[in-house]
């Protein structure tokens, strides 16, 4: 994965958000807090708002957009003005990023066995019910070494499409 000097880090939802906010601050991801946009992780999902609000303000170089997201399907289509400008990288948690607590508490076999989506199997089972929020991710993965093996985990069990990045090609 070759990176521009600038980046946005694009996240789907506040889970998202929480654990790229970890992994940079302990820096272990593959860019620094002090590379990205605004030195934050952006929430906005939609390419022509962030156009409007990022994109606008007449960058030199080429800019790396890094979308942390569960769905294969989600478009993110530029105009053509900003298309040479901008290489996004789609960075996939499929199912779901609550995939990451259910290997850091050893509940995979019996999630498979459960027929219920991530987040549901988070909440019912592990009696986990703000899963979703970011100060829950934050404080539950405040040690981000068990972050980072629950993504290294993830990586190993999942069946990742070929040429589909995930959180664990992020890592240093």
């Amino acid at each position: 994965m070759k990176l521009s000097k600038y980046k946005a880090c694009i996240c789907e939802g506040a889970a998202e958000a929480a654990v790229i906010d970890i992994l940079v601050d302990h820096e272990l991801l593959i860019f620094s807090r002090s590379e990205m946009l605004e030195e934050k992780v952006i929430r906005c999902r939609n390419a022509k708002t962030f156009e409007s609000r990022y994109l606008r303000k007449g960058f030199d170089q080429q800019i790396s957009i890094i979308r942390i997201l569960d769905s294969r399907r989600e478009n993110f289509c530029l105009s053509k003005a900003y298309e040479h400008k901008v290489s996004v990288i789609n960075v996939i948690t499929a199912p779901e990023i609550e995939m990451l607590i259910i290997h850091n508490e050893g509940m995979y076999e019996k999630f498979k066995g459960s027929k219920k989506k991530p987040s549901e199997f988070c909440k019912s089972e592990l009696k986990m019910h703000e899963v979703k929020s970011y100060d829950f991710v934050k404080d539950y993965f405040s040690d981000p070494e068990k972050l980072v093996e629950a993504i290294k985990t993830y990586r190993r069990i999942a069946k990742i499409p070929q040429g589909e990045y995930t959180l664990s090609d992020l890592l240093k």
